[in-house]
């Protein structure tokens, strides 16, 4: 996929203008790209459109319209658009209750390097996490990571010739798999060239 760059994004007045809309195309383009692994983590894969989002929000908040307020943006987030070859997620780890959220980031420490992707026939590839900055630290993990899951040739012909892939924690402390739906397997497999 292409990187953005600063002709791709709409002036803060264009997007406030648009944002309604263009925020309820890309929450069903996320729904698509979002799965669950059992009832806490969930994985956003991310692409271009996503991307352009996150951007666009960012600079909104922040009230950034000079050109390189914009490049470091830019700069920031094209790391987390698939490269061709791989895929790219935001992994979530979510609960509800603030107290029991911080026992479980104390427990599920260093769980971002046991995320797993299987195309079936192949061995599991583990994603690599948190390549900007570590997130984990001696004493608990965060609730956000962006993981990098990178895939050899006969892979991605393997995934697109319709085998089945699945997502994995192999953590001790949380052992949950999930199977790609057929839409999912679709819709996924447009990130790579």
């Amino acid at each position: 996929m292409d990187k953005l760059e600063r002709a791709d994004l709409l002036s803060l007045e264009a997007y406030a203008q648009q944002r309604a809309d263009f925020r309820t195309r890309v929450m069903a383009h996320k729904q698509q790209r979002t799965v669950h692994l059992g009832e806490h983590l969930t994985l956003i894969f991310e692409d271009r459109l996503s991307i352009q989002y996150q951007v666009q929000e960012m600079l909104r908040i922040e009230r950034i319209f000079e050109a390189v307020g914009i490049q470091d943006e830019l700069d920031a987030y094209n790391p987390l658009i698939p490269d061709g070859s791989n895929l790219k997620a935001t992994m979530l780890i979510e609960y509800a209750d603030v107290e029991q959220r911080k026992r479980e980031l104390v427990r599920l420490r260093h769980i971002e390097h046991a995320i797993a992707l299987t195309v079936h026939g192949h061995a599991p590839v583990t994603a690599i996490a948190d390549e900007d900055m570590e997130r984990s630290n001696a004493e608990k993990t965060a609730a956000v990571h962006f993981l990098r899951f990178e895939l050899d040739a006969a892979m991605i012909a393997d995934w697109r010739a319709g085998a089945a892939v699945a997502l994995a924690s192999t953590l001790p402390a949380m052992v949950v798999e999930a199977t790609l739906t057929p839409n999912q397997l679709s819709t996924l497999a447009a990130d790579f060239r």
